[in-house]
């Protein structure tokens, strides 16, 4: 058949050394687990790659069989059943006919065959070590603790929007509160065998959780006449520990709390099968945590019916009737807890329905979402999928890089950067929905999506808790704490997500500006949603902060609320990610709340928020972002001029509140932003937990280690000449220092006396004055016990520090606080002027944009 080839084979027998050796160097580090010879003839092997790209991806999501983490054993195993009959009489006749399937030297996988007729002596590319979601790769399937029983069943829910608006449940105040009757006189329904606390930390994982034999936890039914639910929970994401009936048709659940911890039991997820249609069920969740909720405002549970969805196509949606949330006065002695109750009625006679918090979003669903970005030969362009690093289970955090290819390398590196992740809190699944909306706008062919591409560079990172979403958690991951609190952490191998993408931020800013930081959330006690920024303390910058998220409120007036947004960081909110990025140097840093329940704005006022809405919100994030980016300043400026005037009406109001209305004569530009607003009135984890008890002597160490090495790197004055002239230069540095504080100290003696700690000093005041001078509230309302400053004496001292600033400025001069802008005026917007939208995108821009270079497929690498 290949007569050249066949006499050099005759000739050579013995096998190829690169092949042994790469094969002993694979299997040594795991890497490689086939037999040799398990694998067909390369040839024929690259020939059905090319044609059968779905052999590897046959059957359904989410089945055994196509979650083998192994792609070696994976073609091992469907080699034979995959290929058609044609190409197997193809094998059998070069089987029978040639040496070539025989030969050691033609069983190299190195080695890349065009077809079976002729050999191209080229080596393969290399094969992806993480290609779990290409093209040419199966799904990665979850990997679960060691400790976790996982059911086989593969769940699956259909995407669905309702065509009505679901409104609230209106309270009427004759709700009924269950008395908790327990387990002692109810009866045990289901019950997961054993949950790690606080007690115990995650050891190992692997696929499918806990070996051996999963157990049947639900009761067993005595005849068709028993009309017990049948509850499960043991799935991805979801989350119920204990079921009791306590009635014929009531019953009291347990939340499982997030694992390795005692506490943060919010999200629920879990099936009942069994079901009686026209009777009137009451479920009680009696360990919630939180006081408050926007249950107590008539927020609903979400249902859904499998018999629904496959006859008639409706997914999740709001149900319940008789919903309150209310404290359980069966406390333990600890912490107290709060139930919520509602009723429902099942629409079908044995049906399955499921009940969540919140509509889910698992980490198999992201793995879909992103393997059909992989197999698009249009989105694969422009999107490149890397690991960014695993998870501690072992589970793939993902990295997305969007960005059309640039024309010139100077263009390239003049692209600033956008960095945007979700679900740090695995139980706050609308952050994923609002992800997935800003993913499905960014990969389309609109023009303004074009456009983002052609001049930012977006990283993303879907999901950074993958461990946390498989298990059920709402808010830690598996070391057993809050991974939004940890942004500072130097344990890389017990917080490798967020060291992570901490880490590739950092090599991002060395290489380009970013211009915008957004971690998406969820809020369970606030409704529609908003921002949490920093305030910016460069004079500079002032206000610059909230100008993005002023104008998303306007794209999205009926969803997005200014008014909730807030820009105070708090010493407790150090190591979340907005605050850890804003000391990084990212000006526009953010943390989007998205609440649980709906709106209370506009056309969507005491509706819920479905699917499609948290979608439309990351569109919105793009548009916004186009117009922030504006040639044309126009819109920045008006959102300026409307910030500042917003900003005195909050100063006129607190004035109000002490019992003063005066007229501040334009020095209101210097109050502090921060003392003006509350703290963000955020979660319930709102103060860390601190490290884990095994991992303190980790840190200890480590940071030992971290102080030996900087003395190490300091280097040694060698002589004594060099002695001394560092000992010079500090005295000289000193004295100088000591001569301007005692010039600026005697002009300014009786002033800084007299200073109410109020008012920040202008531009122009020296760094002495700024730090006595610095403004704080708390000390107006009474707060510093060494202080008792009435209202009348608070306002002659604010009046007097005025009259003195006046008379040292020159003639004709005004101090100007405000940040550079347009002297055109023309261009400077009236305060009380509506900014106009315009809808035109850099027309120039797009005008001059020429067809993007077309790139090689889309492969998944390892983040170096």
């Amino acid at each position: 058949m290949f007569p050249p080839l066949e006499i050099e084979l005759k000739q050579q027998t013995l096998p190829d050394p690169y092949e042994d050796f790469m094969y002993h160097h694979l299997q040594y580090y795991g890497y490689f687990k086939a037999e040799r010879g398990s694998l067909p003839n390369s040839a024929t092997h690259q020939h059905l790659w090319k044609n059968n790209p779905r052999y590897l991806l046959s059957g359904s999501f989410g089945e055994t069989a196509d979650l083998i983490p192994d792609p070696l054993q994976k073609e091992k195993r469907l080699w034979p059943t995959c290929l058609s009959s044609t190409v197997h009489r193809q094998i059998e006749a070069v089987n029978r006919d040639s040496l070539m399937l025989n030969s050691p030297l033609l069983k190299s996988r190195q080695l890349l065959h065009d077809d079976l007729g002729e050999v191209n002596s080229r080596l393969r590319e290399p094969r992806d070590l993480f290609a779990f979601c290409s093209s040419s790769g199966p799904l990665q399937a979850p990997r679960w603790p060691i400790e976790c029983e996982v059911i086989k069943e593969n769940i699956h829910h259909i995407e669905w929007v309702p065509p009505q608006p679901e409104y609230f449940y209106q309270p009427t105040g004759n709700e009924k509160v269950p008395e908790i009757v327990g387990e002692e006189k109810g009866t045990v329904v289901y019950q997961l065998d054993s949950v790690p606390t606080e007690d115990s930390y995650f050891t190992s994982s692997r696929v499918g959780g806990k070996r051996g034999i999963i157990k049947e936890l639900a009761v067993t039914l005595q005849g068709p006449e028993d009309n017990t639910l049948l509850f499960e929970s043991r799935f991805e994401s979801g989350n119920l520990q204990k079921a009791v009936r306590v009635n014929t048709y009531e019953y009291e659940l347990t939340l499982r709390t997030d694992l390795y911890t005692n506490k943060h039991t919010q999200w629920f997820y879990f099936r009942v099968q069994n079901t009686r249609k026209d009777v009137t069920y009451r479920f009680t969740i009696i360990n919630l945590l939180k006081p408050k909720s926007l249950y107590t405002i008539g927020m609903k549970p979400l249902m859904y019916s499998q018999l629904d969805a496959s006859t008639h196509s409706i997914g999740w949606r709001r149900e319940g009737d008789e919903i309150r949330y209310y404290r359980n006065n069966t406390e333990d002695g600890q912490q107290p807890f709060y139930c919520l109750t509602w009723t429902i009625q099942f629409p079908h006679d044995q049906d399955t329905c499921f009940f969540a918090h919140f509509y889910p979003y698992t980490y198999t669903d992201l793995q879909c979402f992103l393997l059909s970005v992989a197999n698009s030969p249009v989105q694969s362009q422009f999107c490149k999928l890397r690991t960014l690093c695993r998870s501690l289970a072992g589970n793939t955090v993902y990295l997305l890089t969007i960005t059309n290819p640039a024309r010139t390398p100077q263009e390239a590196a003049a692209k600033k950067a956008v960095v945007l992740t979700a679900r740090v809190h695995p139980g706050e699944s609308n952050g994923s929905w609002v992800m997935k909306g800003f993913l499905d706008f960014i990969l389309s062919s609109s023009p303004d999506a074009q456009l983002l591409r052609d001049i930012f560079i977006f990283k993303v990172v879907p999901m950074l808790n993958p461990d946390g979403v498989i298990v059920g958690n709402y808010r830690c991951s598996l070391a057993g704490r809050d991974l939004n609190r940890h942004y500072k952490t130097i344990l890389k191998e017990s917080f490798p997500c967020i060291w992570h993408t901490r880490n590739m931020v950092k090599r991002l800013l060395e290489e380009r500006e970013v211009l915008l930081y957004c971690d998406f959330h969820g809020h369970s006690r606030k409704s529609n949603i908003f921002l949490y920024g920093c305030n910016n303390n460069n004079r500079k910058f002032w206000l610059h902060e909230r100008v993005f998220p002023l104008m998303l409120s306007k794209n999205a007036p009926d969803k997005f609320s200014f008014h909730s947004c807030n820009f105070k960081v708090q010493k407790c909110k150090e190591g979340t990610g907005r605050v850890v990025m804003w000391r990084m140097g990212i000006l526009n840093s953010y943390t989007m709340e998205s609440t649980f329940g709906g709106s209370t704005l506009g056309n969507k006022r005491d509706t819920h928020f479905t699917p499609e809405d948290l979608k439309s919100l990351g569109y919105h994030v793009c548009d916004t972002l186009l117009d922030f980016c504006d040639p044309d300043r126009t819109k920045f400026m008006q959102c300026l001029a409307e910030l500042k005037e917003l900003l005195q009406q909050e100063i006129h109001k607190k004035f109000k509140e002490l019992g003063q209305d005066m007229d501040l004569e334009g020095s209101w530009s210097d109050i502090s932003l921060s003392d003006i607003e509350s703290s963000t009135s955020g979660s319930d984890s709102s103060l860390s937990d601190g490290l884990p008890v095994h991992l303190l002597n980790t840190a200890d160490e480590l940071n030992q280690k971290k102080k030996m090495y900087k003395k190490k790197k300091r280097k040694p004055l060698q002589s004594r000449k060099q002695r001394n002239k560092q000992y010079q230069k500090s005295n000289l540095m000193q004295e100088s220092k000591l001569t301007e504080d005692a010039a600026e100290g005697a002009g300014f003696a009786s002033t800084l006396q007299k200073q109410p700690a109020f008012f920040k000093n202008s531009e122009n005041t020296s760094s002495s004055m700024m730090k006595n001078e610095k403004p704080r509230l708390n000390e107006l309302n009474g707060r510093d016990k060494g202080t008792s400053l009435g209202p009348s004496k608070m306002t002659t001292l604010i009046l007097t520090k005025n009259k003195e600033r006046m008379q040292r400025e020159k003639p004709g001069f005004t101090v100007s606080c405000s940040p550079k802008r347009n002297t055109n005026p023309s261009q400077e917007p009236a305060p009380d002027t509506k900014p106009n939208w315009s809808r035109n995108r850099y027309p120039a821009t797009k005008g001059g944009r020429t067809t993007a270079v077309v790139y090689p497929s889309l492969h998944i690498y390892t983040y170096p």
